[in-house]
């Protein structure tokens, strides 16, 4: 690998980091801004956690507002037991706390969608979600893969690549891309989704070791398509 690109890859996720803070203090501010109703459903709002890296639905719970006010000042979930009648901190047994990114209250402001960073296993079975234990995204993709570098596994492919450097990684995915153009040209579905699978993965390293994410690409396409104040506008120039 060159030092050029060392350094290039430095400064490009020395940026990453710096936006992604600005964009946490952005949801922050307006976590504070929000005003819930708590007038209806007895004082209770309904909340649904979402995965933030994967979108993945994880439980539904409820919030008086002693347990929003907590979690907004907290920044990690608080629960009101309607069984119990009490206050309880997701998490505070098994130790799988669930840190809040950012909140969005629905348009009768009775409901709200709080988007965390689970420690582990959301339902209290063990499984990753109370609704279905089985989901995947490119997102989780891309978790496995920063977990096979922030923990090698003997065997591991990712843990392969990364030991032979950012050359291999580029000429790999350079391999799977012309394999994926040929399978388009054969016409042939079933090595369309395979290679097409091999190139997502090496593409997704890739991005990873150049301190690219896929929340940025996906924020990039957005401000392509014109979303604008979280309507869809599309840009008069730019159409898709």
């Amino acid at each position: 690998m060159s030092k050029n690109y060392g350094k290039s890859c430095n400064i490009t996720t020395f940026i990453y980091h710096i936006q992604r803070q600005l964009k946490q203090n952005k949801e922050r501010n307006e976590i504070l801004m929000m005003q819930p109703d708590f007038s209806k459903n007895n004082g209770l709002l309904s909340v649904i956690l979402q995965d933030y890296d994967t979108g993945q639905v994880l439980m539904n719970g409820f919030m008086n507002e002693e347990a929003y006010n907590l979690t907004v000042r907290d920044q990690v979930v608080w629960f009101f037991s309607r069984s119990r009648q009490e206050l309880w901190k997701k998490g505070e047994t098994s130790g799988n706390f669930q840190h809040v990114i950012s909140m969005c209250l629905d348009c009768d402001q009775d409901a709200l969608l709080i988007r965390v960073k689970p420690d582990g296993p959301t339902c209290h079975l063990g499984n990753v979600s109370c609704f279905d234990d089985y989901y995947f995204t490119l997102e989780i993709l891309e978790k496995t893969i920063q977990d096979r570098i922030n923990n090698p596994q003997d065997g591991s492919y990712t843990k392969y690549l990364i030991e032979q450097g950012i050359d291999k990684i580029l000429k790999k995915t350079g391999e799977e891309m012309t394999e994926t153009i040929i399978a388009v040209k054969n016409n042939n579905k079933t090595e369309i989704i395979n290679e097409a699978s091999d190139l997502l993965y090496h593409l997704t390293l890739l991005l990873n070791q150049s301190g690219v994410t896929l929340a940025d690409i996906k924020d990039n396409l957005s401000e392509r398509h014109g979303l604008k104040q979280k309507y869809k506008q599309r840009k008069e120039i730019e159409q898709w």
